[in-house]
């Protein structure tokens, strides 16, 4: 489901709009993330009623491709060039989607309507967001037992989740094919002293993150500093 900013309906529409297609049920239980990941969060999967902040197109799609996968609906706001094929490569299921790709000055209503209705909802905010108006929202994804994944800074994010050292692979001396990107994901928790970082291949030639790259053993998972 894909809404146009010229066609953006009134909050109260956009909740009713989305209860007919998604229901209302709360998620109480972790939202799944890729077995890879699990490892890198304290509670092994994302927290109910909490914040991420995310940076990487990949990730984020890595991030929604569980949940969906597993039937749970999913929102993202303010995303515009999210692309259809390469969502459905990195596993997401396009039927519980709902697009909001130009949200304009409403972005933070649409997410607070989202969040009443989905349990994952992912934005990238089109300006500095407000304490006051983070806490709203706070307590909104408590009440409702929504995931906030957030492309950006976000105050009082329980997690951080960053690609780093990015290398693409399958290259030869000026030709080949790309065969995936090694890739170091980093997350820093609001529970841990210092951030923990494993090395995966996100996307691999599937479009999808894999544990390890072809050939170079097992997953490295450490801690940095």
């Amino acid at each position: 489901m894909s809404v146009r900013a010229a066609e953006l309906p009134s909050r109260d529409a956009l909740q009713q709009l989305v209860r007919a297609k998604a229901g209302t049920a709360k998620v109480h239980h972790l939202v799944p993330v890729h077995p890879a990941l699990a490892p890198l969060l304290p509670d092994g999967g994302l927290r109910p009623g909490a914040a991420y902040s995310v940076t990487g197109g990949a990730l984020l799609l890595t991030l929604l491709a569980e949940p969906s996968a597993a039937g749970s609906w999913c929102g993202v706001v303010g995303v515009p060039e999210l692309g259809a094929e390469a969502a459905r490569s990195a596993g997401v299921a396009l039927d519980r989607i709902a697009l909001v790709p130009q949200p304009g000055e409403r972005w933070l209503s649409v997410v607070a309507a989202l969040a009443e209705v989905l349990p994952v909802v992912a934005v990238r905010p089109a300006g500095r967001v407000r304490d006051a108006d983070a806490a709203r929202l706070a307590a909104r994804l408590r009440e409702r037992s929504c995931v906030l994944l957030v492309c950006g800074d976000w105050p009082r994010v329980e997690a951080r989740l960053a690609v780093d050292e990015a290398r693409w692979e399958g290259l030869g001396e000026g030709h080949g094919y790309l065969s995936g990107r090694d890739v170091v994901v980093s997350v820093a928790t609001r529970s841990t002293a210092t951030p923990r970082h494993v090395r995966l291949v996100l996307p691999d030639a599937t479009g999808r993150l894999s544990a390890k790259a072809p050939g170079t053993g097992p997953v490295e998972l450490r801690a940095v500093g």
